[in-house]
């Protein structure tokens, strides 16, 4: 193997046949398409293949997009990133936000996942207007006064996607075809909540989880831990774009050509945000920003959601690009170890062929033994973690994080979902469960029981 394609072909096609890879990659540099291709099934029931147009739903590389339109509205005058948004929902009990707080995730808002798993009648689907009237209802506390810190905010983009039908007049999906999806070339992309309003798509690529109980593929409408889908189906802003790899590619290129976007107004969008203390952070406006002495800067975003993993990362100096869509649930190191990979080929640098772990089988235990694990423990005496269970089911809550199932590998010893993460409960001699302590990162940290 001589060349870059040439190394890109082997990983993908050894990838594919040890069927450890279902979805569909580019790789380009200087403006030219190095490698892309697209592998496994877009319809797990009939078995129709994907393609190199088909359409991923791309989970949190939404928000690079939502904050294009920010950027567009600013260059037209409508808007000032330092603006309060209470100018436009003055209804919001969250004062002293800016549109700057909002696309850098510096706003403090709360929450809406785990307000609305705990609030909302489950058999309707949630709409953005639905997330600010439970907003303006429950008044939960902020997280921390704006420009305090940073912490990543779904929350927030939804509120940008509020703002731009405030301001414009039109709706979210509207606006976002007219100004940035026609204009950047993108012709199969959209926004698009498909159990909110079903559309006929061609090349549609349906997202696919591991259902352990079964232990199937199917779709997370169908999984009792990932159906939530459904009911969070309608917000737009902080997800909801549907794209290919074609498209993503047409928009990366259009972003060199300074044409729609100023060149100072990327500056500004790719530059460090900056707290009140003057700390930096590596986040701009819907771009994680990178520096390497031999890869210059890079800008990239990911998404995750269930059935679909998506990354754009675009190496600037160097006008590289790797863009990876999967909807096929996999750990998420796994993922990041194929896009390590092709980093390394794109950059001449040794490369291994990622070895995928198999899914994990759940033991068949007397589930009596939950009761001795509920209740409240300390994590590295800092954080408290929850344990609880729920119609049969084992959770942990970890505080200020959203909860996760435990599946038993034995009475003992539990895991999480895709996630490398292990926990195991112990008892004292008399019996009584004194603490748990969990594997992750080969680390073991203890969380001493409280309760």
């Amino acid at each position: 193997m001589t060349n870059k394609k040439q190394k890109l072909e082997h990983l993908f096609a050894t990838l594919q046949i040890k069927n450890d890879c279902n979805g569909a990659v580019l790789v380009a540099e200087k403006g030219k398409v190095l490698y892309q291709g697209a592998f496994g099934y877009a319809d797990f029931t009939t078995e129709r293949k994907l393609v190199l147009d088909s359409v991923f739903e791309l989970a949190s590389l939404s928000k690079p997009f939502t904050a294009i339109a920010m950027i567009l509205l600013q260059q037209q005058g409508k808007i000032n990133y330092d603006d309060l948004i209470e100018q436009w929902l003055p209804q919001l009990p969250y004062k002293g936000i800016t549109i700057r707080h909002l696309l850098t995730h510096t706003s403090g808002l709360p929450d809406y996942m785990e307000t609305l798993r705990n609030h909302w009648d489950h058999s309707k689907i949630v709409t953005n207007k639905d997330v600010l009237d439970m907003l303006i209802k429950y008044q939960l506390p902020a997280v921390f006064s704006p420009n305090e810190t940073f912490l990543y905010s779904n929350t927030g983009y939804i509120i940008l996607a509020l703002l731009v039908e405030t301001i414009t007049g039109n709706s979210f999906a509207d606006y976002m075809k007219e100004n940035v999806f026609t204009p950047f070339g993108m012709k199969n992309t959209r926004v698009y909540n498909r159990r909110y309003k079903e559309e006929k798509i061609d090349n549609y690529a349906y997202g696919y989880v591991y259902d352990i109980a079964s232990g199937q593929y199917k779709l997370p409408d169908d999984v009792p831990e990932t159906d939530f889908v459904v009911y969070l189906d309608g917000v737009q802003g902080d997800g909801a774009i549907n794209s290919t790899i074609g498209d993503l590619f047409a928009f990366d290129q259009a972003l060199y050509e300074n044409k729609i976007i100023k060149p100072s107004s990327l500056i500004e969008a790719f530059s460090p945000g900056q707290l009140s203390n003057n700390e930096t952070f590596d986040y701009g406006f819907g771009w994680i920003l990178e520096g390497h002495a031999e890869k210059g800067k890079m800008v990239s975003h990911g998404g995750g959601w269930p059935g679909y993993s998506t990354s754009m990362t675009r190496y600037i100096d160097q006008q590289k690009t790797i863009i990876f869509l999967s909807n096929r649930e996999n750990p998420v190191e796994y993922d990041q170890e194929i896009i390590a990979s092709v980093e390394n080929i794109l950059f001449d640098q040794p490369f291994t062929v990622p070895e995928r772990e198999k899914e994990k089988k759940v033991a068949q235990i007397n589930k009596d033994v939950y009761n001795h694990y509920v209740g409240t423990y300390l994590i590295a005496g800092e954080k408290r973690a929850t344990i609880y269970t729920e119609a049969g089911h084992l959770y942990t809550q970890i505080e200020g994080q959203v909860h996760f199932e435990m599946y038993p590998a034995s009475e003992t010893r539990y895991f999480l979902r895709h996630l490398p993460v292990e926990v195991e409960f112990v008892r004292a001699q008399e019996g009584k469960v004194t603490h748990f302590i969990i594997y992750q990162n080969n680390e073991a940290i203890e969380a001493t029981r409280i309760d």
